[in-house]
């Protein structure tokens, strides 16, 4: 470490600023969630290298205080540990590591460095430990300089720091999905499940925050997933190129974290490839079923059966789709699996009376238990040793509950407490349940001064504590609901959606947040949060958008029909759509509101194959403007609209009052789906946006699946631009089992002044002539 090194370790790390952090920490966390103090501490930096042994796929680089592990894999992901770090145990990948990749080495580099080659990416080290990610033509995507550890000289997990530099053009997004906007810049971020925000400019983390940065830039797109689960901070500092002969200056991204193995994977290629590593790495995502991807509403806590006909009766009447009912909540007293018997007093009778009307029940369900020695959930989990314990090996319990007893948590990093919690899955199925609604762990806990850092955690016989545990507790509470559901209904896909979770949660269902600004902004963060989550490997997301009238209300916490309506109008196009309240939510705009659910029913067909191709490829049901054109830097800096697929453009309204909006549009023609008129891009353009409808634009020449007005699914093929072609994949979903069904692959052209649809056969192509509407027609076209 050189003079300037320390300068910087003791103006980030020094006793006054220690002092503020830990008074800051203790007002937004509560003195019982410290961590033990660290003492005094070693500074350390690998040193020189000194050698240098081969693996298959690369290789081991020693250096004079550390060591570096680099592997390429098959299909190009780079795995690089520090200090021994392997790649299992870990919570993010799913199963086995891959296999090397046979025919990447590690080879002398100048200066006395090291350089692994392989078929799509470079990885060079030099002698002091820094680490570069290069194309095979040389570029430079990512640059790590030495990372530098932080040892406790009595012993303990060190915290680690580590900087790195991305080209000045380049832009970041990820970090599971943040509400201050898609697109990471110019602040820091807490990886933390839930955590308040520190001292400084540091924004508090939602309840989903994962290590997962995708890098965009003219060099090329790469993907980072720093695999350690414990807590820490992202701070994101973007680039500026250099006017005339001025330099430029690189972007930085600075990991700052508590402890755990310094161990990451990259992933090199175009947005498409490195999210489809990244989902080889971590798990394909879940495949609803496909009432999933319709309209859900919040039945709420003080809701009864009579209430829940009642919301049923008036969606047929009105004739407004709904798909799923939500009950129960943090408020059931401590039960997670029951409901009030007098409100409901025949569950599985009301639920096989809404399947009538294809309305399915879908169970919140919180994993706070209450402590009543007479309720078997308590009584099973005390007798099988499955809650969190305090360090003297007492029941850790948080306040609240019934009879004032509090509440207790399971420890879901333990594999007997998943075994014991699936289980209850099956009453859930008996009463009539089709899915569930996880709620955050720790919230009675949060309340009562949070849940104290170094409690014991199991985490699969490793053991270890709370620091380590805590961002994972979500993922693996899905987990045992998945396992649950699976087993007791082998033949149907499981419907789980967690509040909570971390990376690889998509290989348990999806992702939902609530945690959004009120009023106007809150639409503007719910979009932000998705394409995030998107972006971090989970394609099922949602966020709050459509609520009650006590829920997104403005600054003077009145309730806006214009803002319920706007918010409606994003989330019929998000993959999760969840409403809340009754009509009166929209007052004036409940016919507008309606309309927006209808067309969301018309297009389940189409997200439908949107989910199928996620599982299949990783890629997210939401995108960025960027995501077929990440060279073009404009729409890099978009985050006001969206990508539904490859088919649709989304530009939701955000701002009171507007009746236009402009939108950047990505390269090509593109028509507006109400209106037919044609729009060319790339370019700006402002389309109408009446209280009746957001702008939707359909890329021309695509065709996608939809419901028709019979209800059977149909072709919606948009003309392509005269002399151009187009097409579009479509998944007829086979129902709500494990069927695999057929991809069809269609492409769409012109034959003299008419437009054609033809579907691919093997190595030929058949015309399609029935089920089938087209749509736009170019200026000039016959």
């Amino acid at each position: 470490m050189n003079g300037r090194d320390l300068v910087r370790s003791v103006k980030s790390f020094g006793p006054l600023r220690g002092m503020r952090e830990a008074r800051a920490a203790r007002r937004s966390r509560g003195a019982g969630a410290q961590p033990p103090e660290r003492g005094p501490e070693r500074a350390r930096v690998p040193g020189a290298a000194c050698e240098a042994r081969p693996l298959p796929g690369g290789g081991v680089v020693r250096f004079a205080r550390s060591e570096l592990r680099i592997v390429v894999a098959v299909g190009g992901a780079v795995f690089c540990g520090w200090d021994g770090a392997e790649p299992a145990p870990s919570y993010g990948l799913a199963g086995e590591p891959p296999e090397p990749d046979p025919r990447a080495g590690i080879e002398p580099d100048k200066d006395g460095g090291w350089r692994v080659v392989s078929e799509r990416v470079t990885v060079e080290v030099s002698r002091h430990g820094g680490v570069e990610i290069r194309t095979p033509g040389g570029v430079v995507l990512r640059r790590d300089l030495p990372p530098r550890w932080w040892e406790p000289v009595a012993g303990g997990p060190a915290r680690w720091s580590l900087r790195s530099e991305v080209p000045p053009d380049a832009r970041v997004f990820g970090l599971g999905g943040r509400a201050s906007g898609v697109r990471l810049r110019e602040t820091a971020y807490r990886l933390w499940n839930g955590g308040a925000a520190g001292p400084g400019a540091v924004e508090g983390a939602p309840p989903i925050s994962m290590p997962v940065q995708t890098v965009v830039a003219d060099a090329g797109t790469h993907l980072v997933f720093h695999d350690t689960t414990w807590g820490g901070r992202v701070t994101v500092r973007e680039g500026q190129e250099g006017a005339g002969s001025g330099h430029d200056r690189p972007g930085t991204i600075e990991m700052r974290m508590d402890g755990g193995p310094l161990r990451s994977w990259v992933v090199v290629g175009s947005p498409a490839r490195v999210l489809s590593g990244y989902a080889q790495l971590t798990g394909a995502p879940a495949l609803p079923p496909s009432w999933a991807l319709g309209r859900h509403h919040a039945g709420g806590t003080a809701a009864d059966e009579r209430r829940v006909r009642e919301l049923a009766e008036e969606s047929r009447e009105r004739s407004v789709p709904l798909s799923a009912v939500h009950l129960g909540g943090p408020s059931d007293g401590g039960e997670p699996f029951a409901l009030d018997g007098g409100l409901f007093p025949a569950l599985p009778a009301l639920a096989k009376d809404l399947a009538e009307d294809d309305v399915r029940l879908v169970r919140v369900v919180d994993p706070a238990v209450g402590v009543r020695p007479e309720g078997a959930v308590y009584a099973g989990g005390a007798a099988a040793g499955v809650f969190l314990r305090d360090a003297d090996g007492g029941e850790l319990r948080s306040g609240g509950g019934s009879g004032g007893a509090g509440r207790v948590h399971p420890d879901f990093t333990d594999p007997r407490a998943r075994a014991w919690w699936a289980e209850w899955y099956e009453d859930l199925v008996a009463q009539g349940f089709s899915g569930v609604w996880h709620e955050p762990e720790g919230r009675g806990l949060a309340a009562a001064g949070g849940l104290p850092p170094v409690t014991p955690r199991v985490l699969e016989g490793r053991g270890g504590d709370g620091r380590e545990a805590h961002n994972v507790a979500g993922t693996a509470m899905a987990r045992a609901a998945w396992d649950g559901l699976r087993g007791c209904r082998p033949a149907e896909r499981p419907f789980v959606v967690s509040r909570s979770g971390w990376a690889g949660m998509q290989r348990y269902g999806g992702a939902w947040c609530d945690e959004v600004p009120e009023g106007w902004p809150g639409l503007r963060a719910a979009l932000s949060l998705v394409l995030g989550l998107g972006l971090s490997g989970v394609p099922l997301a949602g966020a709050r958008t459509a609520t009650a009238p006590d829920g997104l209300g403005g600054a003077d916490g009145e309730h806006s029909a214009e803002l319920s309506l706007r918010g409606v109008q994003l989330g019929a196009y998000l993959p999760l759509l969840l409403t809340a309240g009754g009509p009166e939510a929209a007052g004036p705009y409940a016919d507008a509101v309606a309309a927006a659910l209808r067309e969301r029913e018309r297009l389940r067909p189409y997200l439908v194959s949107l989910a199928h191709l996620s599982r299949l490829t990783g890629a997210p049901m939401v995108r960025p403007l960027w995501w077929g054109c990440p060279e073009d830097r404009a729409l890099r800096d978009c985050e006001d609209a969206f990508l539904l697929g490859d088919s649709l453009l989304v530009a939701p309204v955000l701002e009171p009052g507007a009746v236009r909006r402009s939108v950047r549009l990505p390269r090509g023609r593109w028509y507006d789906t109400a209106t037919e008129r044609v729009f060319e891009g790339p370019g700006t353009v402002t389309p109408d946006a009446p209280p009746e409808r957001i702008p939707v634009l359909a890329r021309a020449g695509t065709v996608f699946a939809v419901r028709g007005a019979d209800g059977a699914v149909e072709l919606e093929v948009w003309a392509p631009a005269p002399g151009r072609k187009g097409g579009g994949l479509v998944v007829r979903d086979s129902g709500d089992g494990w069927a695999e069904p057929e991809i069809e692959r269609y492409a769409s052209g012109w034959d003299g002044g008419r437009v054609v649809v033809e579907r691919w056969a093997g190595e030929d192509r058949v015309p399609v002539t029935k089920g089938l509407r087209v749509r736009g027609r170019p200026r000039g076209a016959a």
